[in-house]
């Protein structure tokens, strides 16, 4: 059979090849949808023998449903993100939803939305750093839920709009809470990008953990969750004659490995003889042994579930659900970057 009649097959075709109703065809195909084996292996040995191939396009006329949600990033070079697309397709597929990725540059709100639009995405999971108010609204406008991904909606945000995040102002405390325990007494932090919620909440907690104490950030540089910026704030930091810090926290796993380097190899300093470093995200290298980085976990894991749970909800309601925000905790995850408090063992 040559290509131009097998782009004829229909569903109907292989119904009657396989001797079942058009309906149990397309629910053989239909993600979540009640057959038999029996069946399903009927319809795949008539699909295969015709080469039908079910056309998603057609079926999302019918339907009214691309199945698609789309993913917004504004970058994917932070380590953290890799993971989170892989878990979070993974996940989806299962439901039989398909992830397209859009990434943002910060610019054209009004661009973006138009070429999502265009896709007819059933949803949208919004991960980037900037736009989420802006962006959030325009597809909320457009009918199209949204949820945001380890972010809140920026003060003063007109939409409604769900987020799922790790508890970032507990892990700051958590992180405080341990390097003061560890005998730390000149703490350094540095920060992310300042306009960003994660950051923001990350350094809230922390400070209320060392204020606990009776301490308060000793230095603080901000790396904008970029490597090369990290790495400079790090020879900022410990590079001046004096008291330099004996502790940093980084706000986040890929900046914190550059400080590792920048400390190691530009200052000359022994971790964690010298200056302990922790992080936040758990990211794999964090876990390598050039790094053995002390971090607060985010978990990927409940947080995708979470985030799936949400857009479940708003398409079955498809209008009028309410925002939820949903706060996943997770753990200080010890190793060998950092001193350890008596109390502690490193993994």
């Amino acid at each position: 059979m040559d290509g131009r009649m097998k782009a004829q097959v229909t569903s109907t075709d292989v119904a009657r090849l396989a001797g079942v109703s058009q309906s149990a065809v397309s629910r053989c195909y239909t993600a979540g949808a009640s057959v038999s084996d029996l069946t399903r292996q009927k319809v795949q040995a008539a699909a295969r023998k015709l080469g039908y191939r079910p056309n998603a396009h057609a079926r999302s006329l019918i339907t009214g449903r691309s199945r698609i949600i789309g993913l917004v990033l504004s970058y994917i070079e932070n380590l953290f993100y890799p993971v989170v697309l892989e878990r979070l397709a993974r996940r989806l597929q299962q439901d039989g939803y398909h992830v397209l990725i859009f990434i943002s540059d910060g610019g054209n709100t009004d661009s973006l939305v138009d070429e999502i639009l265009q896709y007819n995405v059933d949803g949208i999971v919004l991960g980037a750093t900037t736009l989420s108010s802006a962006l959030a609204q325009r597809c909320a406008d457009a009918s199209i839920p949204v949820v945001l991904f380890n972010r809140i909606m920026a003060s003063g945000g007109g939409a409604e709009v769900s987020s799922v995040r790790s508890d970032n102002e507990g892990g700051g405390r958590a992180i405080a809470g341990f390097l003061v325990a560890g005998g730390h007494r000149r703490i350094a932090y540095i920060a992310g990008r300042e306009d960003s919620s994660t950051n923001l909440e990350r350094e809230r907690g922390f400070r209320e953990g060392l204020a606990r104490a009776g301490q308060r950030i000793y230095a603080r540089a901000v790396g904008n969750y970029d490597v090369v910026q990290a790495r400079q704030a790090a020879r900022d930091l410990f590079s001046q004659p004096g008291d330099r810090p004996d502790a940093v926290f980084v706000a986040g796993d890929q900046m914190a490995i550059a400080v590792l380097d920048a400390l190691r190899h530009d200052c000359g300093l022994q971790v964690p003889g010298d200056v302990s470093v922790v992080g936040f995200d758990n990211v794999p290298q964090a876990d390598w042994a050039s790094y053995r980085l002390t971090t607060y976990e985010q978990p990927v894991e409940p947080m995708v579930e979470a985030t799936v749970e949400l857009l479940q909800g708003y398409l079955g309601e498809r209008q009028g659900a309410p925002g939820r925000n949903v706060v996943v905790h997770g753990r200080l995850v010890v190793r060998e970057s950092a001193r350890v408090p008596p109390n502690e063992e490193a993994a």
